[in-house]
């Protein structure tokens, strides 16, 4: 009898055991970003390096993205939880049959534009004309196109498109007047290469009023009508959020972390110092409480910049309401 007493107590003891270890196993979240490791994505590496997913219950894998790396379609793959996109491709997706949802926007301002080499001629946007201009496509192309309609300038006549790699080639080898850039990215490479910023002029997408909204969080629509999902998802944003206003508020350390998170080695601290810098101008946010809240009246300007964008637009109808949701940004404010 003892003999048995003493193996059900020990039996019952790693029961026991198990059953606590399985309660406070963390929940796994995968994020895929838009691009490869760099500031633009630093709020989700200071999350993770200063242990705010942790502290959360989350277990949290960041992927990398990179040219070959579309977003939308490794969340339809059930590759991700959520994933880091540009609203044009996320609703352009949603159009052709993957029901994308927006659930929080890091960024609320644009960091594209057009740069310009002076001794190309061109200083102001009826300058353009006639010119050969670099353009990102794979939907980044889109405010671009609004952007010549709201010329009035056709992009087979009266301008010339370049379709642009990601690098800034083009206006070094003069090959382009102006190409595409991100304040806190390829206009700098351009710098570095050698341009003065005063032989430089800058077209922000911003000003002139055609800027879509950028790196914004996405899920599968399907997936907020599960509340474990929505509540995880609260934990990930709020977590999130915690790093974003931390590398807002200290540049050089998120910059550090960033190159950490690099494993490719090819970060440089001092370059994501200054992207960080810049991109803490697109979350203006930071710290109000506010960030990540994606503004109706935001997402209404971008669908209409998309729904007039040339003869071809992103998006043929208005997705309307749907393709965005507060419930899990309202959630992680609790």
């Amino acid at each position: 009898m003892k003999m048995r007493s003493k193996l059900s107590s020990t039996l019952l003891a790693a029961l026991l055991a198990v059953g606590s270890a399985a309660s406070f196993a963390a929940d796994k979240v995968t994020i895929q970003l838009k691009w490869l490791p760099q500031a633009q994505f630093a709020g989700y590496y200071v999350a993770q390096a200063k242990g705010y997913y942790k502290d959360a219950g989350l277990d949290v894998t960041i992927k990398p993205g990179g040219p070959d790396i579309a977003p939308t379609q490794v969340i339809a793959g059930k590759q991700a939880d959520i994933v880091v996109d540009w609203m044009p491709s996320a609703l352009a997706a949603r159009e052709a049959g993957v029901p994308l949802v927006n659930v929080a926007q890091v960024f609320n301002q644009s960091g594209l534009m057009l740069t310009c080499k002076k001794s190309s001629g061109v200083t102001t946007p009826k300058d353009l004309k006639g010119k050969t201009l670099g353009v990102w496509y794979g939907g980044n192309e889109y405010p671009f196109l609004n952007w010549m309609t709201k010329l009035g300038y056709k992009t087979d006549s009266d301008i010339k498109i370049l379709k642009q790699g990601f690098n800034v080639d083009p206006l070094l080898q003069n090959q382009a007047a102006c190409i595409s850039t991100m304040i806190y990215n390829e206009y700098w490479q351009v710098v570095d290469a050698g341009v003065k910023e005063s032989d430089l002029v800058t077209f922000f997408y911003e000003k002139e009023g055609v800027a879509s909204l950028e790196d914004g969080l996405y899920v599968l629509e399907s997936n907020l009508s599960d509340p474990a999902f929505v509540a995880r998802m609260a934990k990930f944003l709020k977590a999130s959020f915690k790093g974003w206003n931390d590398a807002v508020k200290n540049p050089a350390e998120a910059a550090k972390i960033v190159v950490a998170g690099d494993t490719s080695g090819s970060a440089n601290e001092a370059v994501q110092k200054r992207q960080m810098e810049n991109v803490a101008k697109l979350i203006t946010n930071a710290g109000t409480g506010k960030i990540g809240y994606l503004e109706p009246a935001a997402f209404e300007r971008t669908v209409k910049v998309l729904l007039s964008s040339g003869s071809s637009p992103v998006i043929k109808k208005d997705p309307g309401k749907a393709a965005y949701s507060h419930v899990i940004w309202e959630a992680s404010t609790k």
